[in-house]
């Protein structure tokens, strides 16, 4: 459900459809007022719900943040499920990769950036953040040290060089209307593809001499 779909009377029975109803609440209201200015009542409004059955499901904004990270990981679980059964792992996880990236809306990308700086704040979501983050870090190391056959390959050095451009081009989608998604992609595809073959230079390699 999109954000825009929020505000909406919330569904009736289902305890985990209501649920998802509150998260879409939630991403539309941390998406529009930002994490620190939305209340817990702003967000029981925005769902259509009272505030006593509001907090029946999540009793604080972090417990929210939380739900929304999980169902983010879930479907990024979705997708690594689809790459472990392909014949072709390697061209799977470039599919993957463009489908996140590709897919991601200028309000996802901006909530995800709130999260981000939240957790510059807000103790419980820096050490959620933290935990994210090594989650994902292990995921792709391993998953690049099975799919690369180059000598001496160091899989943590090729995430150290991708990592910081995939958080880029949340920021990017995020920051900019015309941002160029596609091309941001291509690049990181062609990284990814020269590390896992063992082109890209190690950092420290020997340079051209420094001049006098």
């Amino acid at each position: 459900m999109s954000v825009e779909a929020a505000g909406a009377a919330p569904p009736r029975g289902n305890p985990a459809t209501r649920r998802e109803h509150i998260l879409d609440a939630a991403e539309a209201c941390f998406t529009r007022n930002g994490f620190h200015r939305t209340t817990m009542q702003d967000l029981a409004r925005e769902a259509a719900m009272s505030p006593g059955n509001f907090y029946r499901y999540f009793e604080s904004k972090e417990a929210l943040v939380l739900g929304l990270v999980e169902r983010e990981r879930e479907r990024g679980t979705r997708l690594v499920a689809e790459m472990e059964v392909s014949g072709d792992r390697r061209g799977a996880l470039l599919e993957i990769i463009a489908r996140y990236f590709v897919s991601i809306s200028r309000e996802a990308a901006t909530l995800r950036v709130e999260i981000w700086s939240e957790s510059t704040r807000n103790a419980a979501i820096a050490a959620m953040t933290a935990r994210t983050e090594a989650e994902t870090r292990d995921w792709f190391t391993a998953t690049f040290a099975a799919l690369s056959s180059a000598p001496d390959f160091d899989p943590a050095a090729l995430y150290a060089v991708l990592g910081p451009l995939m958080r880029g081009i949340v920021v990017g989608r995020a920051a900019l209307p015309d941002y160029d998604v596609a091309a941001a992609v291509a690049q990181l595809h062609a990284l990814l593809e020269a590390g896992l073959d063992g082109r890209l230079p190690r950092a420290g390699a020997a340079g051209p001499p420094a001049g006098p």
